[in-house]
């Protein structure tokens, strides 16, 4: 318990910055203009109501894959029952635990987080999840030690939770071994949870559709580089929108060879 709190703690606690989402709503919803951000949340944050704060802050506390991955590293394959986060929250609050919010003038400034904050961080966190044995020992074979925190944030999710579903991850991590790329664990991951295929015979089957769809999005773009700067200039530089297609294609190209790598290590 001592060492998930601490390492909660510090999650919360590390710097962040207040993003243009956050200095947008402060203005359309309180009227602060952005030279004032600093002050709203030193003397009149504390006086809102709940609802009001969760609305403020939510963007800057909702955990990110990397926030879940220093509290798996902490807890490993076991879960931490939710029947306990409430005395969790309660110890967090009572610290008392502080966001460093540091505005775009570069002041830190050290504000005290309310319960609704700490909760959602909390319940975000994934602490009620497992990792298959296999799979446990799986991530750390293949892995380098750098990336297992990762990994087992990404086996802790609740996709994995059906067998068809555990064996798509077991199956991934056994044949990449050779070749492991962490930030296809990840692409694995985002794939899972928005297509949801409840197999590896149904991922596999879904995969050529997939890449056909993207081999199309690529042709049709009509994309081609300029082999002279200054004819780049004249079509506006950086401001030309063959630019911007230009990144999209690069995107689409990755996602390609993502799906490519993904075929080969399932089919293993």
């Amino acid at each position: 318990m001592t060492s998930l709190l601490e390492t909660i703690v510090a999650g919360l606690e590390r710097p962040r910055e207040v993003t243009a989402q956050v200095v947008k709503h402060l203005n359309d919803s309180h009227g602060v203009v952005r030279e004032e951000v600093g002050a709203f949340l030193g003397a009149e944050l504390s006086k809102l109501e709940d609802y009001e704060v969760d609305l403020i802050l939510s963007p800057l506390f909702t955990p990110t894959l990397h926030d879940q991955a220093d509290a798996a590293e902490v807890l490993g394959k076991e879960s931490f029952a939710p029947a306990k986060w409430p005395d969790l929250v309660r110890q967090l609050v009572t610290r008392p635990t502080k966001a460093q919010l540091r505005t775009e003038d570069g002041v830190v400034h050290p504000i005290p987080l309310r319960e609704v904050i700490v909760e959602r961080f909390v319940h975000r966190l994934r602490l009620d999840g497992s990792i298959d044995d296999q799979v446990f020992d799986l991530i750390g074979k293949v892995a380098q030690a750098k990336d297992r925190a990762l990994l087992k944030a990404v086996a802790r999710r609740a996709i994995w939770a059906k067998p068809g579903r555990t064996e798509i991850l077991r199956r991934y991590l056994q044949s990449a071994s050779g070749a492991f790329y962490v930030e296809d664990a990840t692409a694995l991951l985002k794939l899972m949870e928005t297509y949801e295929p409840a197999s590896l015979a149904e991922l596999l089957s879904q995969i050529p559709h997939w890449q056909q769809v993207l081999r199309q999005e690529i042709n049709e773009s009509g994309v081609k580089p300029f082999f002279n700067e200054r004819v780049e200039e004249l079509h506006g530089g950086g401001r030309d929108q063959r630019r911007q297609n230009q990144s999209r294609v690069v995107a689409k190209e990755g996602e390609q060879a993502f799906l490519l790598r993904l075929q080969q290590a399932l089919a293993t």
